[in-house]
């Protein structure tokens, strides 16, 4: 972990000595009662590898995802963003360490309880060709159904709120096959969103995704963010982008957290030279975030 002296905002188990950060406009006394019922996630001591690597991909002390805000993880190819993410979704068990869900491990939560407090969009999904977006939407509903019980009008409700939310309510009949990979995106991130959860893991959702529909969806999560106080965890390739919408950065690099906290904190020069290997020129008083205007790629040592 880079020794900045911001990165101790956190404790060894991730709680934080500062008040939770109002960004992005978040005010208000609505916003602090969704933030006082909503979710954390918290991993402490963690080491995380995979059956084909010696030594683990990441190692981290701790990490946090703060209840009802929204962190993105930042980091070049190879930092161990979507390792961390997918450890805490609870779909790669660590080789030390525990990420708990408002105190509770995951591993000790049944599947189906843990799939109805916790979604997770990963970049590894697939669907029969022959299913069409709305009966890939209805999937998320599975987990807050029996294995008999048949589509109720809560299910119903959260499929239409999911679909309009995701933007695919014109391709709700059309099949999977004959999508192009920016249309199955947002279909896969209608389904999460119907799953209706307290903790929302993303990783990289407007992959495949023009300009227009990578500001739609990440306006999604803030409208889910502050409406409903669902705690948001998503990583991004885009640092501007995240600079923009999270309430807090953790940057990774060579599978550790370098820094964390709020962005006109972390996005330094510093850190786009340290880590993205950039030379950069940061304008922290903009008003939507931290402005990056990028000068040149810094050779590697």
């Amino acid at each position: 972990m880079h020794d900045n002296g911001r990165f101790e905002r956190t404790d060894p188990t991730g709680e934080s000595s500062e008040p939770a950060p109002e960004s992005n406009g978040a005010t208000g006394r609505g916003t602090a009662d969704r933030r006082k019922s909503a979710v954390e996630l918290r991993g402490e001591k963690l080491a995380i590898g995979y059956p084909t690597t010696d030594e683990p991909v990441v190692e981290c002390e701790a990490v946090l995802l703060p209840a009802g805000e929204v962190t993105a993880l930042v980091g070049p190819n190879g930092s161990g963003k979507s390792t961390l993410l997918k450890a805490m979704a609870d779909q790669l068990t660590p080789e030390a360490g525990r990420v708990r869900i408002d105190g509770e491990a995951v591993q000790s939560i049944e599947s189906k309880e843990l799939a109805q407090r916790l979604g997770l969009l990963s970049q590894e999904h697939d669907s029969p060709a022959s299913l069409t977006v709305e009966e890939l939407v209805y999937h998320g509903r599975y987990p807050h159904r029996g294995f008999f019980e048949s589509v109720g009008a809560d299910d119903r409700r959260a499929v239409e709120r999911a679909i309009e939310l995701a933007g695919v309510a014109d391709l709700r009949n059309e099949t999977m096959q004959n999508l192009s990979g920016g249309q199955k995106q947002l279909a896969w991130i209608a389904m999460v969103l119907a799953q209706e959860t307290d903790v929302l893991l993303l990783d990289e959702p407007t992959t495949y995704l023009d300009l227009h529909h990578q500001l739609r969806v990440m306006e999604v999560i803030r409208t889910l963010n502050r409406e409903q106080g669902v705690t948001v965890g998503v990583v991004l390739h885009d640092i501007g982008q995240a600079a923009r919408f999270a309430d807090n950065l953790v940057a990774m690099k060579d599978g550790e957290p370098y820094d964390w906290g709020p962005p006109r904190d972390v996005v330094t020069e510093e850190l786009l030279s340290d880590v993205f290997r950039v030379d950069a020129s940061v304008d922290g008083d903009a008003p939507t975030g931290p402005h990056i205007a990028p000068h040149r790629a810094i050779d590697e040592d």
